[in-house]
């Protein structure tokens, strides 16, 4: 009897795998000459097989209203109080700004570098949070990072959120403007 169930396990073994890699399909190589090259041919090509890129409400279940940088006044007002420094990352949709290293002429051993990270679209000061990070390098060029917690973060987040404000009412103004000729009739 135990004969029989040793000869059986490998047979049963073997048909296994055999079902198994027999089920995972037939490779297919992808031919390079079929491959769209240019960027339109590229997007007609999405579009056929339906890989298309939607915004807004009801384009899909998991979707939302994406306000974009030109009409968030806090995005635009951080770029416009931040503007002196040069930036090393914008991420709009993942809601952060990061500088690179910045110095004034007169401090050629001390830096700073600042990160805003966006928690909320609405202009309110629990809406953004300043980081603010100081290098400090002797004439060996051994530089000590660390974070800096005097009240320069608290002025930049009082700026952008005053320019916010500014930018917030001025576009609300023109709104109104626009709106201002058209005329409600019965």
């Amino acid at each position: 009897m135990k004969l029989k169930t040793l000869k059986i396990q490998p047979l049963v073994f073997l048909l296994s795998l055999i079902i198994f890699l027999s089920s995972c399909g037939i490779y297919k190589p992808v031919d390079a000459r079929k491959v769209p090259t240019n960027d339109k041919d590229k997007r007609e090509k999405n579009m056929r097989e339906g890989k298309k890129i939607k915004f807004g409400r009801g384009s899909n279940k998991k979707g939302g209203d994406f306000e974009f940088s030109s009409s968030n006044p806090l995005w635009r007002a951080t770029l416009e109080i931040i503007n002196f420094m040069p930036l090393s990352n914008a991420d709009y949709s993942g809601g952060l700004i990061i500088t690179d290293w910045y110095n004034q002429d007169n401090s050629k051993n001390e830096s700073i570098k600042i990160t805003v990270r966006f928690l909320s679209n609405e202009i309110r000061s629990d809406g953004l949070k300043i980081i603010i990070h100081k290098k400090i390098c002797d004439e060996k060029l051994n530089c000590k990072i660390s974070l800096l917690k005097d009240g320069l973060g608290n002025g930049i987040k009082i700026a952008i959120l005053k320019k916010a404000a500014k930018i917030k009412s001025n576009t609300l103004e023109k709104i109104k403007e626009d709106n201002s000729d058209i005329v409600l009739t019965r």
